[in-house]
């Protein structure tokens, strides 16, 4: 059944656009004197009782929010895209170009060390794997794209 009393929708409406939690006092502001905000706010509550948006009250204050057991639907899971340094594309272009290669190649033709922060950015994002060991003492990882 769809709920017409004005005083209601006023109360209803009040919070609803409301970006932060009101009292009764504050909600009284907006939708006048002559509406009994308590008896709407209970008869709210009781309106929303087991829907998607819940009518909470905390302390003194009242707003809506999602219902508790259906917050995992609204989570979305952003991924972050982040540029590379100077260094890191530096070192992946010299791996790619001479993969398989090791640290200490790859330091050679730079000129400077590498962090090792460096390459695990380059794994993280997928750009670099591990492609063995070489052959000699030390047997160095050695990188490939």
């Amino acid at each position: 059944m769809i709920e017409t009393d004005p005083d209601l929708r006023a109360v209803e409406a009040t919070l609803f656009a409301s970006d932060q939690p009101m009292t009764v006092e504050q909600i009284r502001g907006y939708v006048g004197d002559s509406v009994d905000v308590a008896a709407a706010l209970t008869q709210l509550e009781e309106l929303y009782e087991g829907r998607g948006i819940e009518l909470v009250r905390r302390g003194k204050t009242w707003h809506f929010q999602t219902a508790a057991d259906l917050a995992h639907l609204l989570r979305r899971e952003r991924e972050e895209s982040r540029k590379l340094s100077r260094a890191a594309v530096e070192t992946l272009a010299i791996i790619a170009y001479h993969e398989p290669v090791s640290r200490a190649e790859i330091e050679a033709i730079r000129g400077v060390q590498i962090s090792k922060g460096t390459l695990d950015v380059l794994m993280e994002a997928g750009w670099v794997r591990p492609a063995g060991r070489r052959e000699v003492p030390g047997r160095p990882l050695l990188y490939a794209t």
